[in-house]
């Protein structure tokens, strides 16, 4: 077995963490994020790291089921880009910086970031992501990696399919190891879009499995007639993180929405 063991001294050296917060079990990552980020003395970044989450969440509130001592991290940060709400720009971005560390680490790996908030391996669900704006221009990115496990242990009924790295790349890998190649690429990136919004585009282009393919988005409540839905080609996304649809109304930008079917979501996974 790899040794997993987390070194708090490790991290800040490598990867410019300057409090990290490591539990044997947490309801969420999440809430004790969302908490320390509440003293605007606390220093950041900051990382709160469980072996073993209880009632971590997807978007809408979805239930997110992981292995245990999967990488279940809430990180902690100053808003640099985005403006005052969130944007899928946050979730976007984090997403190919996790992407690309992963295929640093594991080159055979071919992961896709599935917008706005997935990374997937042919097709099935290897990581979830989860932003919140909070109060004092901070923002929390909930990262979730199944870095240990198979996908047969998860729960009947799951909905979509579900992909860990021992399932892949045949062994589990490290969070440490993970931890010091995502927090660096995460924060150049952020950085690098704060200068010139274009590099999201150029960065998201290579690890985009949508763009040419018909893609339907759901929109909107499931009250009064279900979500609405837009059909088209997908044409990537804009210099904000949007999804570009191709529609028979013309070209849309969306912010929002998901690409699975909200009637039909499972809670006990996160969405997508």
């Amino acid at each position: 077995m790899i040794p997993d063991t987390i070194d708090p001294d490790a991290l800040r050296a490598r990867a410019g963490i300057a409090t990290f917060i490591h539990l044997a079990e947490a309801d969420s990552t999440m809430d004790r994020a969302r908490a320390f980020a509440a003293d605007p003395a606390s220093p950041l970044p900051a990382a709160v790291v469980a072996d073993r989450q209880l009632a971590g969440r997807g978007r809408r509130g979805a239930r997110w089921w992981q292995p245990p001592r999967s990488l279940a991290m809430s990180l902690v940060l100053d808003a640099a880009v985005g403006g005052g709400e969130v944007r899928p720009i946050w979730s976007l971005a984090c997403g190919v910086a996790l992407a690309e560390a992963l295929m640093a680490l594991e080159p055979t790996l071919e992961p896709r970031v599935r917008w706005p908030n997935d990374i997937e391996v042919e097709g099935a669900k290897l990581a979830g992501i989860l932003v919140e704006r909070v109060a004092g221009g901070r923002v929390i990115f909930g990262v979730g990696v199944n870095t240990t496990g198979r996908a047969a242990e998860a729960p009947a009924g799951i909905g979509r399919a579900i992909a860990t790295l021992p399932d892949l790349v045949g062994h589990p890998l490290p969070r440490q190891q993970l931890l010091e190649a995502f927090v660096p690429r995460l924060l150049e990136l952020l950085a690098a879009i704060a200068s010139d919004p274009d590099t999201l585009a150029a960065r998201y282009r290579p690890l985009c499995g949508l763009t040419g393919r018909d893609v339907t988005v759901f929109r909107g409540p499931i009250s009064g007639g279900g979500p609405d839905r837009i059909h088209g080609p997908c044409l990537g996304i804009d210099r904000y993180g949007a999804l570009v649809i191709d529609t028979t109304a013309g070209r849309l930008h969306l912010e929002s929405g998901s690409l699975t079917d909200p009637a039909a979501a499972w809670h006990g996974a996160a969405d997508g």
